[in-house]
């Protein structure tokens, strides 16, 4: 992809190839096309009287919405770059990340009062941001796929967040490789009821303008809700986690209709036995493996393979190259584990202020994922785990290591250790493996209440346990699996 590169503004040729067709259903709100562009302008233009510029940064703490639809493509008409925060996390952790990413203006809303509260800087609650002035604005015929869309912020194993750069391109990419794998129907409706603040969200938004789709959003998921858009209103296609996917089979006492096409599957590969159950209850179900950094999926089951290869992920988009290295750096043979690498333009160029980290992580375009996985003789990929250290619960990326920073900054705790254990209902939860301070009295509620305060509540240990010593290797670093072994031993034998 050379420097000059570009596209039409994919929301301007969008209204202007099919105007009337409808973008998004929002509860009882129907908008077109040509309304989406219309009201993206006016906020587009209400950011510029506040003094936002192209490449700016505009921080979005949002709920699923019409409204954050329309923000976040205003933000996209002026050529400004959107930084999603998570509405799930603390006040210190999206200070943080404000900070990091140089925020000059966060739009946000009364619901998430007690998160604001206690930021700095400017901040716009979006009914007062429709409310501004419109100061005129030129929307560019054409966009660079190079030019930075949007910023997304995924924990590191060191435990501190790094923000993703996702170009256009990024977007461009992926959404060409999801359609050249599933096909784009003149009647599919995809129902987006995962967080607009996650990639698994955003990337439904972007593929709307460029297939000219229809996106049935839903401020959470509502298993009953659901049931009722795929049964009544037509719904095609949904995104899901193992949980989302659970409480829907659950729910259904009768066979779904055919204009529903799929449920893609991210979030962490499904058991076997979820699978099995998809297929006994005739759901079209499609694991993918995919990340921020890869702007949505990039490995999908094909509908054809997904019996034969129950538990895969399935081959790559076809932009996508996709290998497996062993330990000894070298290319993995079939059946032979390693970790997994990923080359395609959907490829994040790199995250922001950290040159060091993009070189270490991107290599001549080959990005390293962290996660073990290997091919079998046919080629389709099998994700053993994610990110080895990795802990994913209900869809959300939960690193160790940021936990553990945590716990250890309590004056009480010597050293901390947090693996996930299987949760029936979450996939996984955290747990902690805490060693206190000679002579101190910490009790287990004491420690969840102080890391309350400190962590988004779905990073909280769901159980805390209190020993002597944790294991260590001669480097003095912890060595995790033996902490797993550990843990299963004490709840088989208690």
């Amino acid at each position: 992809m050379t420097a000059m590169e570009t596209i039409p503004n994919l929301l301007a040729q969008r209204a202007y190839l099919t105007p009337n067709r409808v973008a998004f259903i929002f509860e009882d709100q129907e908008v077109t096309f040509l309304e989406l562009y219309e009201q993206a302008q006016i906020v587009a233009e209400q950011l510029t009287t506040l003094g936002v510029k192209k490449e700016d940064h505009v921080g979005v703490l949002l709920r699923n919405h019409i409204d954050m639809v329309f923000i976040l493509f205003g933000i996209q008409l002026l050529g400004s770059i959107a930084v999603f925060l998570n509405n799930r996390l603390t006040t210190s952790e999206i200070e943080w990340q404000i900070k990091d990413s140089n925020t000059i203006l966060l739009v946000t809303e009364e619901k998430y009062e007690p998160i604001f509260s206690g930021l700095t800087g400017p901040i716009m609650l979006k009914h007062e941001l429709f409310k501004q002035k419109r100061t005129a604005i030129i929307v560019p015929e054409e966009i660079s796929l190079n030019s930075i869309c949007s910023i997304m912020y995924t924990s590191g194993t060191t435990g501190t967040p790094k923000g993703v750069l996702q170009t256009y391109g990024n977007h461009w990419w992926s959404a060409t490789g999801a359609a050249l794998n599933l096909g784009i129907y003149d009647t599919d409706r995809w129902i987006c009821a995962v967080p607009l603040f996650h990639i698994s969200g955003f990337s439904i938004l972007m593929r709307s303008i460029i297939y000219g789709m229809t996106v049935i959003l839903h401020e959470g998921f509502d298993e009953e809700k659901v049931l009722k858009e795929i049964i009544h209103n037509r719904a095609s296609i949904i995104s899901v986690v193992s949980t989302m996917l659970i409480r829907l089979l659950d729910k259904m006492n009768a066979p779904l209709p055919s204009t529903f096409r799929c449920a893609l599957a991210g979030g962490g590969p499904l058991s076997k036995h979820l699978l099995e159950e998809c297929v006994k209850k005739n759901v079209p179900v499609y694991q993918t493996y995919g990340m921020t950094e890869t702007a949505s999926q990039v490995v999908t089951l094909s509908p054809e393979d997904s019996l034969a290869k129950l538990g895969s992920a399935g081959k790559p988009l076809f932009p996508v190259q996709l290998k497996i290295k062993n330990g000894q750096d070298t290319e993995a043979k079939p059946l032979e584990s390693g970790e997994i690498f990923i080359k395609g333009p959907n490829v994040t160029i790199g995250y922001l202020n950290r040159p060091s980290v993009t070189n270490e992580k991107i290599q001549s375009g080959w990005l390293s994922t962290g996660d073990i996985g290997y091919l079998d003789k046919d080629g389709f990929l099998f994700v053993q785990d994610r990110r080895s250290d990795l802990i994913i619960s209900g869809g959300e990326n939960i690193y160790p290591a940021e936990i553990e920073g945590i716990l250890q900054s309590h004056e009480q705790v010597l050293e901390a250790g947090v693996i996930g254990i299987e949760d029936l209902e979450w996939g996984q939860v955290p747990v902690a493996i805490v060693v206190k301070k000679a002579g101190t009295s910490l009790t287990r509620e004491q420690l969840i209440d102080f890391s309350l305060g400190k962590l988004a509540k779905y990073k909280v240990p769901k159980k805390i346990v209190f020993i002597d010593e944790l294991p260590r290797n001669a480097a003095k670093k912890l060595v995790r699996h033996k902490l797993k072994s550990w843990w299963k031993e004490t709840q088989t034998l208690g």
